[in-house]
């Protein structure tokens, strides 16, 4: 699965992005920081929403992601 491109330019901004190939899928874990505890997740359509603080992205949900979390500041993307 690959990491949509909003999320990429996002790393300039001290995100942490870590991507995982499992035996049941592949996985895309965004880590926004300590201060992002407070992160609030959005599925519109086909169109993730995250706000952290001051910060919003938006971007695409890959096409074959079934299922979107946060916790604690993390956001997994999941096959």
């Amino acid at each position: 699965m690959n990491v949509p491109q909003p999320l990429r330019d996002a790393t300039e901004r001290g995100i942490v992005i870590r991507t995982d190939e499992l035996p049941e899928g592949g996985r895309i874990v965004v880590d926004f920081g300590p201060d992002a505890g407070d992160a609030t997740v959005d599925v519109v359509d086909d169109t993730v929403i995250v706000v952290t603080g001051d910060q919003q992205f938006e971007f695409d949900l890959p096409p074959e992601a079934t299922s979107v979390t946060e916790r604690n500041g993390v956001l997994t993307i999941t096959e």
